[in-house]
């Protein structure tokens, strides 16, 4: 207690807690005047009042107004409240808040956009019955037309797009008489009504009707309120080319070239280049000439250098010729080096920028631009080199100099490339060798191509071992280049080792799997291994790409009937005969095949328009002769027989089926004449003198004697022969049994080498007339035809790999290596 002081009862120790000053009184502020207006303007930058100054509230002072006095107030700031009267006068109180705020009451919520006043009335819906209303909508609808054509033409639907022309054709006509008829007729909208003219003519072209387009452009083009419509005389002239009018194209073209001021350089050049074109359709060399120099000498291009190098050839000037082509050389193309797109390894960030555009449009579209240059230059170059010197070889050499002092040195290689292929149409193989192997030391890519092409000549000339080395060389130079593995291949095929070509053909369908050539070579060398289903199924691939390719399709053909299955074989030999209507051996293989499934009437008719074609074939003539003859009908059968007579005249079976057939059909004067010419012919003929004793006898002649001694000394030396023969059968068995296999195997190979077709054939005719029998006892079914291969050998050789075809006689298709000839 001794520390406790007790407070004095004067003193409050709680004194002066309750007085604060009234700014801080929250709950007044809403209803104060001058707090308000400090919060929206910035009228509040003032000091704060201070507790003299009794409290804010409303109540506690007068609202000052203009119609009575007022006890004036200073601010804080020293000057008099706003509405006060100053100098004894009165004026206007302002306003104290901003406008569209209002007080707000004590409780209430804080509510600035209004959503407790629930949504606001719906907006007032348009009249669409006002005249510019309907007006909006039928320009709306017009436009919308006029886009809905562009978009089907985009897509090709033609006549769609012109018909949705003449659509708003129509809405924009409607258009115009309702401006008008509302008063407004200075309001129409010339903009669309050109859209819709320029679209409907644009629409009339594309369908091929050209007077109603015409006609629309003459519209636009005589109609002063559209400005720059005198360019639309470029369509029109552009329609008159396609009518094949080309002086009113011309007198268009340089109308339009008139109306088209200097400033559109671009433009006037294209015209001015049309106009060329025109010229040189017309013959008028001269004047195209004219128009390809001056563009030329103002903005060159590759494709207006071509044309004037065509131009001066058509004229014969050589040396007007080798400007041009200098000049064709030198048109900067404004393509940036390839270079650009190769990936550095340093710099990540560039190497993924430079793999997204590697292939963009812009690089496509400067690779294209590329290849056509290179294009023109490889074709102006073979066109004029014959014709500018005295000599091709020379004039392809000036040509080499010249492109290797250009930008397209690469060019010189090809160059030289097409002047061996030049040799090669020339039949001057020799020369194209010898060209060819100078490219040996070269870079990889041609000498690649030069071995191939090498390869594939001495290929040609049967010379495989030359054709197997330059093939290796093409391959060691490229190893992936496709033709020189079937060149490979090939030689390969030829030895018979038909499971090693099989290997190089399937590397070259690897490396490109469009290559033609070894897909038809892997399905030759299938068949050759009897496995035909494989095969098939080469042939079928190669069917899908190359559709009306005949070769392929007799592969079909010939692989169905090794599989037994005739129908397929025959549906097939149709298809070929679609594609070439005329070809006698597939007509003859169609007549063996129906003659198999015992349709002879079918096999009669294909038979028939197989000899209609090639007159010349010997199973057909047999066949159709002996149908004939089956049918009772050997009249009819004469013909063929002296036709093959014709083919063969060292061959007696046919003069004597000759002369069976009068016999047969009665003429027995005739048949006796034919068979003494025989006889003149064939004077030891055993078969000829029977049937002369025969018909003599039957005929009681007197000559029956003679041929009858005739006969008898032919069958004697007949039978001395045959006597000779076996005994050399004999003694060449005896020798083989005693170990001279050799000398005797040389014998009957060459024996058998030397029998003709006309001898194979003498067996089915054995059986037609004997010693003793008449020729009619024979069975004609006996002597059917066999058919050979239409193709031959040729059908079974492997293609070469290359692009350009040579043709041949016997249906065959060679070709040259790849990157040699281009078309």
């Amino acid at each position: 207690m001794e520390n406790v002081h007790l407070a004095v009862e004067e003193e409050d120790i709680y004194s002066g807690y309750n007085d604060y000053n009234p700014t801080f009184d929250s709950e007044e502020l809403e209803n104060d005047v001058g707090f308000q207006q400090a919060v929206r303007t910035s009228h509040g930058r003032r000091p704060p009042m201070t507790a003299k100054f009794p409290g804010t509230a409303i109540g506690a002072r007068p609202l000052g107004t203009s119609f009575g006095a007022r006890i004036p107030l200073a601010s804080s700031m020293g000057r008099p409240m706003t509405g006060a009267v100053q100098d004894g006068a009165a004026r206007p109180m302002t306003a104290v808040r901003a406008a569209g705020y209002t007080s707000l009451t004590r409780g209430s919520t804080f509510d600035p956009l209004g959503q407790s006043r629930g949504p606001a009335a719906p907006l007032e819906a348009k009249n669409e019955d006002t005249p510019e209303e309907k007006i909006k909508i039928l320009e709306k609808k017009v436009n919308d037309l006029i886009e809905e054509s562009c978009m089907a033409q985009s897509i090709g639907a033609l006549q769609l797009a012109l018909d949705k022309a003449k659509e708003a054709g129509r809405k924009e006509r409607t258009l115009v008489r309702q401006r008008e008829q509302s008063g407004n007729a200075d309001h129409i909208n010339l903009d669309l009504t050109y859209s819709v003219l320029l679209n409907l003519a644009n629409q009339y072209a594309n369908n091929e009707m050209f007077p109603e387009a015409l006609n629309s452009y003459q519209v636009i083009v005589k109609n002063k309120m559209f400005s720059n419509a005198g360019r639309l005389k470029v369509n029109m002239a552009n329609i008159y080319v396609k009518q094949k009018s080309y002086p009113k194209a011309i007198k268009f073209y340089r109308m339009a070239l008139d109306q088209i001021s200097n400033a559109h350089k671009e433009m006037r050049i294209k015209i001015m280049q049309n106009i060329g074109v025109v010229f040189v359709r017309m013959g008028q060399y001269s004047d195209a000439i004219t128009s390809f120099e001056h563009i030329m000498s103002e903005s060159p291009n590759i494709k207006t250098g071509f044309n004037l190098i065509l131009c001066y050839y058509a004229i014969g000037d050589r040396e007007r010729m080798k400007k041009a082509f200098q000049k064709l050389i030198s048109v900067p193309l404004g393509i940036d080096d390839d270079d650009k797109y190769i990936p550095s390894n340093d710099d990540t960030d560039s190497g993924l920028v430079i793999e997204a555009i590697k292939n963009d449009k812009l690089h496509t579209m400067e690779r294209d631009l590329k290849v056509l240059t290179e294009k023109y230059i490889m074709t102006a170059a073979k066109l004029i080199a014959p014709a500018i010197e005295t000599s091709f070889a020379t004039g392809f050499d000036w040509c080499v100099d010249m492109v290797k002092s250009s930008q397209y040195v690469e060019l010189a290689n090809d160059l030289e490339i097409n002047k061996a292929i030049t040799y090669l149409r020339q039949k001057d193989f020799n020369q194209a060798v010898e060209t060819l192997k100078t490219f040996e030391k070269k870079d990889s890519r041609v000498k690649s191509a030069a071995a191939t092409n090498l390869s594939f000549l001495y290929f040609l000339e049967k010379d495989y071992d030359q054709a197997d080395r330059y093939a290796d060389l093409a391959m060691t130079a490229d190893r992936y280049n496709p033709a020189a593995l079937i060149n490979k291949g090939n030689t390969v095929f030829v030895k018979q080792d038909y499971e090693k070509a099989a290997e190089f053909y399937k590397e070259a369908l690897r490396n490109d799997s469009s290559c033609t050539e070894a897909l038809y070579n892997l399905g030759l060398t299938y068949k050759g291994l009897k496995r035909l289903e494989e095969a098939l199924e080469c042939f079928l691939k190669l069917h899908a790409i190359l559709r009306n390719s005949a070769q392929v399709m007799y592969q079909l053909a010939h692989l169905y009937e090794l599989l037994e299955d005739p129908q397929q074989a025959i549906e097939w030999l149709i298809q070929v005969l679609s594609v070439t209507h005329t070809d006698p051996q597939a007509l003859a293989k169609l007549g063996e095949l129906y003659g198999g499934e015992g349709d002879k009437s079918q096999a009669f008719q294909y038979y028939y328009e197989s000899f209609r074609y090639f007159p010349s074939n010997i199973d057909v003539i047999e066949w159709l002769g002996a149908y004939y003859i089956e049918t009772k009908f050997c009249e009819k059968a004469i013909p063929y027989f002296e036709r093959a007579t014709l083919i063969q005249p060292t061959q007696v079976k046919w003069q004597l089926m000759v002369a069976s057939c009068y016999r047969k059909s009665g003429n027995y004067q005739k048949a006796l004449e034919t068979y003494k010419d025989i006889h003149r012919k064939f004077p030891e003929n055993v078969e000829c003198l029977r049937f002369l004793v025969r018909l003599c006898t039957d005929m009681g002649l007197k000559e029956v004697q003679d041929y009858a001694t005739k006969l008898k000394k032919a069958e004697k030396m007949k039978e001395i022969r045959e006597q000779r023969v076996k005994s050399g059968r004999e003694g060449s068995g005896r020798s083989r049994r005693e170990g001279r296999e050799g000398s005797a195997g040389s014998a009957d190979s060459g024996h058998s080498s030397s029998s003709t077709k006309g001898e194979r054939l003498s067996a089915k005719m054995r059986s037609l007339p004997g010693s003793n029998e008449p020729y009619e006892a024979s069975s004609p079914k006996e002597i059917d035809a066999s058919y050979v291969d239409p193709l031959g050998p040729q059908m079974e050789r492997p293609k070469t790999g290359a692009k350009r075809r040579v043709e041949d006689d016997d249906f065959a298709d060679e070709e040259l290596g790849d990157d040699l000839l281009p078309e």
